[in-house]
């Protein structure tokens, strides 16, 4: 659930105060006081480390992953979530108790239900719609918290109105959030997960619910404090998740120096961001990088590596190439495509994203 997925404007230099999340992170999101802080929270380390050199890629040598493509990953509407309607540059989303209208530029069709169902919205996300600016939300019926309980199957976490339009949690990523834990329990061992740019926590709950051990890494501390909140509201403040602020790429650096190695990775990457200490971050730069690490940092026996891309110029055929490339002679199977979400009102299908992800 990594937020902030509608960027269209790609070649825009980074926004000043950005993370490398990869979305804008929530500007309002309260950190809750130390003392009740989960002991699991770590702080960015090692910050005297002195930069390293340039990572130098040299393409593998070995056979190829198997390949399968395209995949269609796609989120029907459920009782937590649903996509009613969309269209005319818009779409109209139950999230829980609440119906929300957001911008979406991809809805380029006409909506299929009658004004009088949008007009039922509880929540508008209205004013400035450019994700590098602040927008507002306006409440037809009554004014509204900045949170609320909400739930993704049966584990309860907050929602949020930010003021990038986001809520905290991306649907479409219930198809990796599956297939990661199916893979935990099927494992019938320890699983060791490492979750970069993890945003809200979502997958690591899930991950950990799952039986995993968790490493959740983010550069937002706002970010991490959410997740944090809704580790307890989901009632999992027992289970080993490892909370870290710090720059994704500086992170993996140093668990590649330091040996620790993980059994699933998922990154979902910005297009543009900058981490807590300035650090600049452009995907077409730095991805390869980044993807080569992710395999540094692979136990022996590792079970797979997920690659989320949004609002890139660019084919998934291009990370679906990167990934075959970094996996060479791991064997396994790449297999890349789109992650969609189905729309309750026409049967039409929103696409949300790019994905590739290595599976052993």
């Amino acid at each position: 659930m990594k937020s902030f997925r509608d960027k269209r404007r790609d070649n825009r230099p980074p926004a000043k105060g950005r993370t490398e999340h990869a979305r804008p992170q929530p500007g309002t999101v309260p950190v809750r006081p130390e003392a009740r802080q989960p002991r699991h929270e770590t702080k960015p380390d090692d910050r005297s480390d002195p930069k390293p050199a340039p990572r130098i890629l040299a393409r593998r040598e070995g056979v190829l992953p198997t390949e399968r493509l395209p995949v269609i990953l796609e989120v029907a509407p459920n009782q937590d979530y649903a996509l009613l309607d969309s269209g005319a540059g818009e779409k109209l989303e139950q999230y829980g108790p609440y119906r929300i209208v957001r911008p979406e530029g991809q809805a380029i069709w006409q909506k299929a239900l009658p004004a009088r169902d949008w007009d039922r919205a509880d929540a508008i996300f209205t004013g400035d719609t450019d994700e590098e600016g602040i927008g507002r939300w306006r409440f037809p019926k009554v004014p509204l918290g900045e949170t609320w309980p909400m739930r993704h199957d049966g584990i309860d976490y907050l929602g949020r109105f930010t003021s990038f339009r986001h809520v905290g949690v991306f649907p479409e990523q219930a198809s990796h959030w599956d297939h990661m834990a199916s893979q935990i329990v099927a494992a019938k061992r320890p699983v060791k997960v490492l979750n970069l740019f993890g945003y809200t926590g979502l997958a690591s709950l899930v991950a950990a619910r799952a039986g995993a051990e968790v490493t959740h890494v983010d550069a937002s501390k706002k970010a991490v404090g959410w997740a944090r909140e809704n580790q307890e509201m989901a009632g999992l403040g027992s289970k080993p998740i490892r909370w870290i602020v710090d720059d994704a790429v500086k992170f993996a650096e140093r668990e590649e120096r330091r040996g620790s190695r993980y059994d699933i990775i998922l990154f979902d990457p910005p297009a543009y961001g900058r981490g807590p200490k300035g650090e600049v971050w452009q995907l077409f730069e730095d991805l390869p990088g980044l993807t080569d690490l992710c395999r540094a940092i692979l136990t022996p026996k590792p079970l797979t590596v997920v690659l989320t891309a949004y609002s890139i110029r660019a084919s998934f055929f291009a990370i679906h190439a990167l990934m075959r490339d970094t996996f060479a002679g791991m064997g396994g199977t790449v297999e890349s495509g789109e992650l969609i979400i189905r729309e309750q009102s026409a049967g039409r299908t929103l696409s949300t994203s790019l994905f590739s992800r290595w599976v052993a």
